[in-house]
């Protein structure tokens, strides 16, 4: 979803950001960049990495729920035009073809997400943080997507634009293709552009 479909990077800075100020713990855009693709749990715990103090469980709980927070006022913002007209096309020509397609994050805000850039209605299934118990490079979201459209692994194509993303989907056992920093990744495919993957299903 985040970073193929739909750009929410920049709103998970922000919120992990403002929550990293107000306790004192320093934050950039390089830690961020080891949070993509990571459940908001084990993203809060590399962030505190850098905490001068422990945080309890609790606190932890806390702290990641005031993250979500921050975050889910700037999705409000997202609208359908927050998603390029030829992903709207390539879905929809994809299920015209016959495929089925499932949305594999780890994100807890994914329905919601999919409900402001309308974009729900082109997804055969969902999984996504809440109901996986492990983060990507844990392949249980797709292997529960794949559950989902009841096919077996090496059915499916995985889709990534995280080096995580492509690790989760090799253990697997899917095959994978890589786009933007996941494109470097050891994807059985490496895309340009996302419309790209019309080109690979048909090999």
């Amino acid at each position: 979803l985040d970073g193929v479909l739909v750009y929410t990077d920049k709103f998970h800075y922000l919120a992990w950001k403002k929550m990293a100020d107000r306790i004192g713990v320093p934050f950039d855009e390089t830690i961020n960049n080891r949070l993509r693709g990571v459940s908001r749990m084990d993203s809060l715990e590399i962030i505190l990495e850098r905490s001068t103090r422990k945080y309890t469980q609790e606190e932890k709980e806390d702290l990641a729920e005031e993250k979500n927070g921050y975050y889910k006022e700037f999705l409000k913002k997202m609208s359908p035009a927050d998603v390029r007209p030829e992903i709207r096309g390539m879905l929809k020509e994809l299920h015209k073809r016959g495929y089925q397609l499932a949305i594999g994050s780890s994100s807890k805000n994914t329905k919601f997400i999919l409900a402001q850039t309308q974009l729900t209605d082109d997804f055969d299934a969902i999984s996504d943080g809440t109901n996986i118990t492990k983060s990507k490079p844990d392949p249980e979201v797709f292997l529960k997507a794949a559950e989902y459209l009841c096919l077996f692994p090496n059915e499916c194509l995985v889709v990534e634009d995280a080096a995580s993303g492509i690790e989760a989907a090799k253990a697997g056992g899917f095959c994978s293709a890589g786009i933007g920093d996941a494109n470097s990744a050891d994807a059985d495919y490496r895309l340009e552009k996302l419309s790209e993957i019309l080109t690979v299903v048909n090999q």
